[in-house]
């Protein structure tokens, strides 16, 4: 249509400040915020990821550790069983106790009815990792998850499931709170 802007446009061209404020959605780092929105126009969307992606894997341990701190825990679905509730927190609470920061997990692609499965996989096989090779998978977990929530901020892919119950759109998140 006509006179229609894409939300690519929209983005490239918002103010720096309403820039990075929808980046910081995707991912809570300011440097991060602040690379990609300087870094604007991009030409397409692949770009903008790809960008995303670099300025993800330069984050220091401590942007890292920011980022992590400000991740919401992701909610089960709605038909969950309460044991499931309490395996996942006792999970979680090692986790947490174990690396100083809530498990992330991005389920982009997963199906709703494999994500609980998944979720306690996941969690319990990490839970066998050391800090420095878990803080590089949980990088990489914030990083997917970075890419995932600015495609669907950029309206670049549809999510069939939201899961988060924070302020950060996505299908894909931390384990469900306590």
């Amino acid at each position: 249509m006509p006179g229609t802007t894409s939300p690519l446009e929209r983005f490239n061209t918002a103010p720096a400040q309403d820039a990075e404020r929808a980046l910081l959605a995707c991912l809570h780092s300011p440097r991060w915020a602040l690379l990609l929105a300087g870094h604007r126009p991009y030409p397409d969307v692949a770009s903008l990821l790809a960008a995303s992606d670099e300025a993800t894997y330069d984050l220091s341990p401590e942007e890292l550790a920011e980022a992590l701190s400000a991740e919401a825990l992701p909610s089960l679905p709605e038909d969950t069983y309460t044991a499931a509730h309490t395996a996942l927190n006792a999970a979680h609470a090692a986790y947490e106790a174990k690396f100083g920061h809530v498990f992330v997990i991005c389920l982009d692609g997963v199906p709703e009815d494999e994500v609980l499965d998944r979720v306690l996989e996941d969690i319990r096989s990490r839970l066998a990792n050391d800090p420095e090779d878990e803080r590089g998978v949980a990088a990489e977990q914030l990083r997917l998850l970075a890419r995932e929530r600015l495609a669907q901020t950029l309206g670049a892919r549809g999510t069939s499931r939201p899961v988060t119950n924070g302020p950060a759109p996505g299908k894909h998140d931390k384990v469900p709170p306590r």
